[in-house]
C-alpha cells in the first residue's frame, strides 16, 4: 500500500443495480471487496452471495465474508461487541485484507450511519485508517463532529 494514511471505503448494496454497484467499483478502483453482512442475501438477487462472487470475480475483484468476525445483529447490541476481543480480532484481520489492495466494506444499508459499519469504521479510525463512505458514484461522506458533510467524489 502507498504511503500515508491507510484508506478503507465502504458502500451499502441497497437497491442498487448491480450495473451501479460495479461502476462505483470501478470508478473508486477497488480491487476486493469485504461483505460485513451476517446474511449475505437480497431481496435482489445478484446481491445474493454466489451470484456476487462471481461477478466480482469476473471483474477481477476479490469478495471476503466476514459473516461471522463483522457481520450485524449481536446480542448485546453491535457498540457493546466492539469492546470484545473477538471484535479486535476481527477488525485485524480485515486490516490485515484492506492492506494489500483498495478495499470496500459492504452491506445492506445504503447510510452507513444507519447501519454497523459506523462501529466498524470508527474503530478503524482510531487506529489510523482513512474511512470514505460512498453513497452514489459521485457523492461520499465523511462524518464531523459538529455536522455531517457531503461533498464531491475526491480524485483518485
Amino acid at each position: 500500500m502507498a504511503q500515508g494514511k491507510k484508506k478503507i471505503y465502504t458502500l451499502g448494496t441497497s437497491n442498487r443495480t448491480l450495473e451501479e454497484f460495479l461502476e462505483i467499483l470501478r470508478v473508486y478502483a477497488i480491487r476486493q471487496v469485504v461483505d460485513v453482512r451476517r446474511f449475505p442475501s437480497s431481496q435482489y438477487p445478484w446481491f445474493n452471495k454466489a451470484p456476487l462472487t462471481r461477478a466480482l470475480q469476473r471483474r477481477g475483484i476479490s469478495y471476503h465474508h466476514l459473516r461471522e468476525e463483522l457481520g450485524g445483529y449481536r446480542r448485546g447490541g453491535y457498540q457493546a461487541f466492539t469492546q470484545t476481543p473477538d471484535f479486535q480480532k476481527a477488525l485485524k484481520k480485515l486490516e490485515t485484507l484492506a492492506s494489500h489492495a483498495p478495499t470496500v466494506i459492504i452491506c445492506a444499508e445504503r447510510l452507513p450511519w444507519r447501519c454497523h459499519r459506523r462501529f466498524i469504521t470508527q474503530a478503524l479510525e482510531e487506529t489510523g485508517w482513512r474511512v470514505v463512505h460512498i453513497l452514489e458514484k459521485d457523492r461520499t461522506w465523511q462524518p464531523s463532529k459538529e455536522q455531517p458533510t457531503l461533498f464531491p467524489r475526491e480524485e483518485i
